[in-house]
Order: structure tokens, then sequence, then C-alpha cells
């Protein structure tokens, strides 16, 4: 389960990213999240998603 808390969820996201996943959609099938969902969730804190650093900026 991921972080409610945006800055928390962001922290966790990247780091997943970084060390585990190579893509977000690779995140979201494993965790089973939305990926719509989680996008929105870091776009309202001010965070997008950069496929070719596979990072939220």
């Amino acid at each position: 389960m991921l972080p409610k808390d945006p800055i928390l969820l962001l922290s966790v996201v990247n780091m997943k990213l970084r060390d585990a996943y190579d893509s977000l959609d690779a995140l979201c099938e494993d965790l089973d999240e939305d990926r719509g969902e989680l996008e929105e969730k870091l776009r309202a804190a001010g965070y997008v998603y950069d496929s070719e650093h596979n990072q939220f900026r």
C-alpha cells in the first residue's frame, strides 16, 4: 500500500521506480495501482511523470 501523503508518495514511488521498476506501468501493474489516479495525486502536488528518466519531477 502506498502512502496517502503526496510528498511521501512521491518519495516512495520514485524510490521504487529507481530500484525495482523500469516503468510506471510496471510499478502500477505489480502494486495493483491505477496509473491515472497515481498520476493525478502527484500532479495535484506539482509533479509529473518523466518517462525518459523514469521518475516524477
